[in-house]
């Protein structure tokens, strides 16, 4: 039997479940662990039954519960190199320093090497080192060094990083490539290319059992690859973030409406309606509109413009239109 069940999608969080004969697969993990467990419990998913989680790319609401999930369950995570890295350097916690700290830190880098080659020096002898190479080289130009403005400078305390445990260690990382399909399990991976403003993000299509499903959320557009890819599916799941008047009348700073409107942000309820209209081939059992905005969307709104887009096409055999929720599991469905 396979199921598919959305958990959470939207912008503050996203993660679904892809069951197909006796492998289970999370797409994504927006949001907490326990809320994640929560969650799957409520439908009748098993957290403990997970065999692996796949990312589609590195931002805050697609990763925000993963690494304490990967390590509670001990699965592996299956990542893009570039999403990976991505997702690493957003975990590494960042070390800031004003001039005046990186220069007394330079001061007893100079002074320890200085004591250590004095020492080395009674040791060897006169002559045989040189006492001012380590206090020079200390005191070169700054490399990585974040300089504050000179009120700061005078103002912050010394910068400190408590030790801690790596966050970002999994039990297991697997890598893959969009264009490459692989496998885990049962189910069959193809992953593809979306335009998004993230290191290296992926859509997937799912096959177990006979049955194809297209997953594609977090695109600026659908450029022709995208719709290469989501031909002859049974489930699509598209994304239909926001509506055009309420995202340009609505709360965000101009520069957030601009990333979003862009070609790397995401999908309006318009584009995917075009698509829906003039590119989709009417194939699918079901259609999921997801990653639906709270503030510049209505789900009725998405709704009523993919059904316009479906003219007619929607029925209880095919093209079933179903709307994915940020705050509640979305009911499986079952091929």
């Amino acid at each position: 039997m396979v199921r598919f069940t959305v958990l959470a999608s939207g912008s503050k969080g996203n993660s679904t479940v892809v069951s197909g004969g006796r492998t289970r697969i999370l797409v994504d993990a927006g949001v907490s662990c326990r809320e994640l467990f929560r969650r799957m419990r409520l439908v009748g998913e098993e957290p403990e039954t997970l065999d692996a989680i796949v990312i589609t790319h590195e931002h805050q609401d697609h990763v925000n519960g993963l690494a304490v999930t990967a390590r509670k369950l001990g699965i592996p995570v299956y990542f893009t190199e570039g999403t990976h890295r991505a997702w690493m350097r957003w975990l590494t916690p960042r070390r800031q320093m004003t001039y005046s700290q990186w220069l007394e830190q330079c001061r007893k880098q100079a002074a320890q090497r200085h004591a250590e080659t004095e020492a080395a020096a009674m040791a060897w002898g006169p002559g045989e080192v040189d006492l001012m190479a380590g206090a020079e080289s200390a005191l070169g130009e700054p490399e990585q060094a974040e300089v504050a403005d000179s009120e700061a400078e005078t103002a912050a305390e010394p910068a400190t990083v408590p030790p801690q445990k790596d966050l970002t260690w999994l039990p297991a990382v697997e890598y893959f490539q969009a264009g490459q399909p692989f496998q885990i399990g049962d189910i069959a991976i193809s992953p593809f290319t979306i335009p998004h403003d993230a290191a290296d993000p992926v859509g997937f299509v799912f096959q177990t059992e006979g049955v194809r499903m297209g997953f594609a959320t977090d695109l600026g557009y659908i450029p022709p690859n995208v719709k290469a890819q989501l031909k002859g599916v049974d489930l699509l799941l598209l994304e239909s973030n926001h509506d055009l008047e309420m995202l340009r009348d609505g709360p965000y700073p101009w520069s957030v409406k601009q990333r979003v409107l862009s070609r790397v942000g995401h999908l309006s309820n318009e584009a995917a309606a075009e698509f829906l209209e003039t590119e989709y081939d009417g194939q699918a059992a079901y259609v999921i509109l997801a990653h639906l905005s709270e503030s510049n969307n209505l789900p009725e709104l998405a709704r009523v413009t993919a059904e316009r887009a479906l003219n007619g096409r929607a029925s209880l055999l095919a093209n079933r239109l179903l709307l994915a929720a940020q705050h509640e599991p979305l009911v499986p469905v079952y091929f």
